[in-house]
């Protein structure tokens, strides 16, 4: 007579057996070791894949500078290009931060309520924790918006790229110095001239400006607004 740890067979096209669940208490609790080994292997590896963007972004932002600054023969739109490039950068690792999110939900459900618990067992904040981490590997969902983390890469590291290459755009066309062809005094003394220095081929220098405008009061704006959370950020300070 088969006993509990037999494995079940499974009708379907392949006719093979799915693997005995765990059935005693032990059991479960080696399972759940290795599978939280796993998500952490998993959470690991997306959140090297975003520091890796963010360091192309800063090695770019660092590189684009030297070259802006270093000589007048650069042109301001070097350090435009730069801001295009971390935009870019900036879409990729608020990609990947969505997907990081999904395996540190489940590795931090984990922790508050399991490992939490074992070491120092309290009053159960949700009896259904399990339930989650069930349905989100049966069916895996984002659990923020594309919004959501574009702010947080924003308001963690990328305004403060920004802020960088705004500043040195500004030195860039407010500097005749660094700008070729153009007389050797420190600073421009009109707005016109101002104007004029931000030209980009066949776009004016204030269209070209309120560009550059809106793109950095849409990246404070986003480093500065916070949507009420009630998820890991109920829970501690700790977070990327």
């Amino acid at each position: 007579m088969a006993d509990q740890h037999d494995t079940v067979p499974v009708t379907g096209p392949s006719h093979g057996t799915a693997p005995a669940l765990p059935a005693t208490s032990a059991e479960k609790a080696n399972m759940i070791i290795h599978y939280y080994r796993g998500e952490i292997g998993r959470m690991t590896s997306w959140r090297d894949r975003i520091d890796r963007t963010s360091n192309w972004a800063m090695t770019v932002v660092a590189g684009l500078l030297s070259v802006s600054l270093s000589t007048p023969n650069s042109h301001h739109s070097v350090v435009l290009f730069a801001m295009l490039m971390i935009s870019l950068f900036l879409m990729i690792e608020a990609r990947r931060y969505r997907f990081f999110d999904v395996y540190r939900a489940r590795v931090r459900q984990l922790e508050r309520y399991y490992f939490s618990q074992a070491l120092n067992p309290q009053a159960e904040l949700n009896p259904d924790w399990a339930g989650a981490i069930a349905k989100s590997l049966r069916n895996p969902c984002f659990l923020m918006s594309f919004r959501e983390a574009l702010f947080r890469r924003i308001r963690r590291n990328y305004v403060w790229m920004y802020l960088i290459l705004l500043l040195a755009w500004g030195l860039k066309i407010s500097s005749p110095q660094l700008l070729p062809d153009e007389p050797s005094v420190e600073f421009i003394h009109s707005f016109g001239e101002l104007v004029a220095n931000a030209t980009l081929g066949p776009l004016p220098g204030w269209l070209v400006i309120a560009a550059v405008g809106i793109l950095h009061v849409a990246v404070v704006f986003s480093a500065l607004y916070r949507e009420p959370d009630d998820g890991e950020f109920a829970h501690g300070e700790v977070h990327v």
